[in-house]
């Protein structure tokens, strides 16, 4: 199959694979719409008054439109690229070239942006949820894989895109599949948005608990606020600086020639540590680096201001980590780590973070330690402080179990449409 997709004919695959009677056509050859691409205009803030705007952030992963972002766009010449019925639109360039989008009446009136490509089949030879479904197989991935390449930068345009083929059973058989998989499909945007609404909602509890302004009337001692740096707190929270409440951990060594280490790094965006390659003790040279102790809240200065930051466990014992990478543990009886962890997830936190990382964008705004650790938080009482992690960890927990399930269902529509679309497994119409 690799011989084929470097020739950009996929023909010679499908017929050792696809049923006789299936059909082996281009995509251009089976659209009104060949290959069109959207308007290069600015995105303006949502307004009901204008069309709404969808641009390759808001399609998901799953290939549905996402309103988290929604935005409008204010063009005299937009009414040219409103999409109809029908209407698939793909990614053309960068890291999600090959994403596709079919149009739902549902999602109101879009109009479709310039990193986008537009196709309408025909639907007397080929149906869009066929054609959204195919986009989804592990063939039109490796095809994209392969022809987004061949530039040495990612990207597919119109008539790369046109020149895709594909294999068509009789529209009957297209509808018996797309009604199968469609329910799968339904699921797993409906389970989708529950996920969306469910993160909004830990959203809303981290602003209101980690500010106080929702409590629990057991810890409420005193009712009145009063005013501070961070906004309004309760009287009976004390701010307090890092420097007060956690202790700073620099467990270095001298790395030996002749043993490999393991390395951590840290994804922006609370996404957690990663490992990386391991490495000799020679490749280290002069760097400064440290073991890995658990139970810390561990930074990324280079990117604190990007929301890099993570906790520490017993599984990074005997890893190490470069004097990038911080380690602060907080000290028992008076901050929870995970409420600490929690605090700097939140908004304020991430506010706090960038102030004390000063410089321009990039790279120049590295977290100044000693800056850091003057940076005052809101403290209630230690089982206050457990209370809101509990709460918080189940909202997480939710959200988790959620995911898990839209993945599974995701592996199984996978397996279903490797049977279906490619005619291994037929349906009886």
């Amino acid at each position: 199959m690799s011989e084929d997709l470097e020739k950009n004919n996929l023909e010679v695959f499908y017929r050792t694979t696809i049923p006789k009677e299936w059909k082996i056509r281009k995509l251009r050859d089976c659209c009104l719409i060949k290959g069109e691409y959207g308007i290069n205009a600015a995105a303006v803030s949502y307004s009901k008054e204008l069309p709404t705007y969808i641009r390759i952030t808001d399609i998901d992963e799953d290939g549905f439109y996402s309103a988290i972002k929604r935005a409008s766009v204010n063009n005299e010449s937009s009414d040219k690229y409103l999409l109809n019925e029908g209407d698939i639109l793909f990614a053309r360039t960068g890291a999600t070239v090959g994403k596709t989008y079919l149009y739902d009446e549902k999602d109101g009136k879009l109009v479709f942006a310039g990193f986008l490509i537009r196709f309408r089949p025909d639907k007397n030879l080929l149906m869009s949820q066929h054609l959204k479904n195919f986009t989804s197989t592990k063939i039109y991935w490796d095809w994209v894989k392969t022809v987004s390449m061949r530039s040495g930068q990612p990207g597919i345009n119109a008539e790369e895109y046109g020149s895709l083929q594909i294999p068509i059973p009789p529209l009957s058989e297209q509808n018996a599949i797309s009604k199968i998989l469609g329910l799968m499909d339904s699921t797993i945007n409906q389970n989708n948005k529950l996920i969306t609404q469910k993160e909004l909602r830990k959203k809303w509890l981290m602003q209101k608990l980690l500010s106080g302004e929702k409590r629990f009337n057991r810890f409420i001692k005193n009712e009145r606020n009063h005013k501070t740096d961070l906004g309004l707190l309760p009287v009976d929270w004390k701010l307090m600086s890092l420097k007060s409440i956690v202790t700073p951990i620099r467990k270095s060594f001298t790395p030996k020639e002749d043993e490999l280490y393991q390395q951590i790094g840290i994804r922006s965006h609370t996404k957690g540590i990663f490992y990386k390659e391991k490495v000799s003790g020679k490749s280290l040279g002069e760097k400064s680096v440290f073991w890995m102790e658990p139970d810390c809240l561990i930074v990324n200065i280079v990117f604190a201001w990007e929301h890099a930051i993570a906790k520490t466990s017993k599984n990074e014992v005997g890893m190490i980590a470069s004097h990038r990478f911080p380690m602060f543990k907080p000290k028992p009886e008076i901050l929870d780590l995970d409420y600490l962890l929690y605090f700097f997830k939140s908004l304020r936190g991430k506010h706090l973070l960038g102030l004390a990382s000063p410089g321009g964008a990039g790279r120049n705004k590295t977290l100044g330690q000693s800056e850091f650790i003057k940076l005052e938080i809101p403290v209630p009482s230690f089982e206050e402080q457990t209370t809101i992690v509990q709460i918080l960890q189940a909202a997480d927990k939710e959200i988790h179990l959620l995911k898990t399930k839209t993945d599974k269902l995701r592996e199984q529509k996978k397996g279903l449409m490797q049977l279906l679309l490619t005619g291994k497994k037929r349906l009886k119409i």
